[in-house]
C-alpha cells in the first residue's frame, strides 16, 4: 500500500485569497469554503474540477449473525445485492440522480451469485466467521481485501475518477462496526453500540454484551489496525478500507458515508494518518455511535439528515454541494474584475 503524504499546504494562503476576494463577505458561504479549499488542495491546483464520480457499494455477510445481533436473517445481504442489481435500492437512485457511476462489490456474500449478475465478483469467502470465537478472517484473506479494495479504486482512477464515494451492505455489519470503533477509540461497547436494522432495547444490550466479550477474547491480538480489522472487521469493511486508502494515495476526494464506512475510515487513518486531509465525512448518522466516532476523528460531517441507511447514500447526497464548491471557486466573480468595492480594512 503506498504511504498518503500530508497534503501540500504551499498553495493554501493562494487558496483561501482566492476565496475571500470573490464577490462575498468573508466566510459568507460557510462550509463551501472549506469543502473548496481542501479539494484545491488534494488537487493541489487554484481551478480544481470534479470527475466521473463514482461510488463502490462493497457486501458481505457476518459470522457474528449467530450470535443474535440482528433482527434480519443473513439472506437479506444476497436479496439486497439484487435490489441493487435490479436497480430497485436507495442508491440506485441517488447515485442516479447525482451522476455517478455505481459499482456493487461482493466481498464475501454468503449466496453463490451466478456469474452472469452484474456484480463485482471478488467474493474472499461466504461470510466471515464469528469474531465471538474466533478472528472474522485470516490475516491473508483480510490483506486480500485490502489489496481487493485498492484495485478497485486505481483501475478507477486510472479512467478518470478523481471523486469517490463508499457503501456497504451487510447484515450485522454495525456488530462489527461497533467493536472496531470500541477498540481503536478506546470506549466502552455500551457507548458505540446502536439499534442497527432495528432493534429494540433489550436487542441493544444484548448486542453490546456479545461486542464487550468479543473484544475481551480478542484483547491480546488486537495490537494494530490492520489485527483489528482483521479479528472483528468484515469482508466488506476491509475492502473498503483498501479503497479508501487507495483513492487518497490517488489525489482523489474520498467521501465517508456513515456509521460502517467512518468505522473503515477509522481504520484507515490509524493505518496513515495522513489519510483524514484528504476525506470528505457526508453526514452524521442517526445510528448511536457515529457522532462520538466524528469526535474521535476531529472531523465535522457536512450534513445531518438523521439518515442511517448506509449502501454509500449519504456520501452520494452529498455531492452537489461539493460541486457548488468548486463551482463557486472557478466562476464566481472577483470583487476586482466585477468593479465591486470591498470592504474597509
Amino acid at each position: 500500500m503506498k504511504t498518503i503524504p500530508p497534503l501540500d499546504k504551499k498553495l493554501e494562503l493562494t487558496l483561501q485569497h482566492k476565496i475571500d476576494h470573490k464577490t462575498k463577505p468573508l466566510g459568507a458561504l460557510g462550509q463551501l469554503e472549506v469543502l473548496a479549499r481542501q479539494i484545491g488542495l488534494i488537487q493541489q491546483t487554484l481551478t480544481p474540477r470534479l470527475s466521473k464520480p463514482t461510488a463502490f457499494v462493497f457486501a458481505g455477510d457476518h459470522g457474528i449473525t449467530e450470535a443474535g445481533i440482528s433482527p434480519y436473517p443473513q439472506a437479506v445481504t444476497a436479496q439486497m445485492v439484487l435490489n441493487f442489481v435490479r436497480g430497485g435500492a436507495a442508491i440506485n437512485v441517488f447515485a442516479k440522480q447525482m451522476g455517478f457511476e455505481l459499482h456493487i462489490v461482493d466481498a464475501g456474500v454468503n449466496y453463490a451469485f451466478d456469474d452472469t449478475v452484474p456484480v463485482l465478483h471478488h467474493k474472499i469467502a461466504h461470510g466471515t466467521q464469528n469474531f465471538l470465537s474466533q478472528a472474522a478472517m485470516t490475516p491473508a484473506q483480510c490483506q486480500q481485501a485490502l489489496d481487493t479494495g485498492a484495485k478497485l479504486v486505481e483501475a478507477a482512477v486510472v479512467s478518470g475518477s478523481n471523486v469517490f464515494a463508499f457503501g456497504e451492505m451487510g447484515i450485522g455489519n454495525t456488530t462489527s462496526a461497533a467493536a472496531i470503533m470500541s477498540v481503536l477509540c478506546g470506549l466502552p461497547a455500551s457507548q458505540c453500540t446502536g439499534r442497527g436494522t432495528g432493534l429494540d432495547d433489550a436487542g441493544v444490550q444484548h448486542k453490546a454484551k456479545v461486542i464487550s466479550q468479543a473484544v475481551a477474547a480478542h484483547s491480546g491480538s488486537l495490537s494494530t489496525p490492520q489485527a483489528v480489522l482483521q479479528y472483528l472487521g468484515g469482508f466488506e469493511i476491509a475492502m473498503m478500507v483498501g479503497a479508501m486508502l487507495a483513492a487518497a494515495s490517488q489525489s482523489a476526494v474520498v467521501l465517508v458515508d456513515g456509521f460502517i464506512s467512518t468505522a473503515a475510515a477509522l481504520v484507515a487513518a490509524k493505518m496513515q494518518p495522513n489519510f483524514l486531509q484528504y476525506c470528505v465525512f457526508s453526514h452524521c448518522s442517526h445510528e448511536s455511535g457515529h457522532a462520538l466516532m466524528l469526535q474521535h476523528l476531529g472531523v465535522t460531517p457536512v450534513l445531518n439528515l438523521d439518515l442511517r441507511l448506509g449502501e454509500g447514500t449519504g456520501a452520494v447526497l452529498v455531492y452537489p454541494l461539493l460541486q457548488a464548491a468548486v463551482n463557486f471557486l472557478n466562476d464566481m466573480t472577483s470583487f476586482e474584475d466585477a468593479g465591486v468595492s470591498e470592504a474597509n480594512a
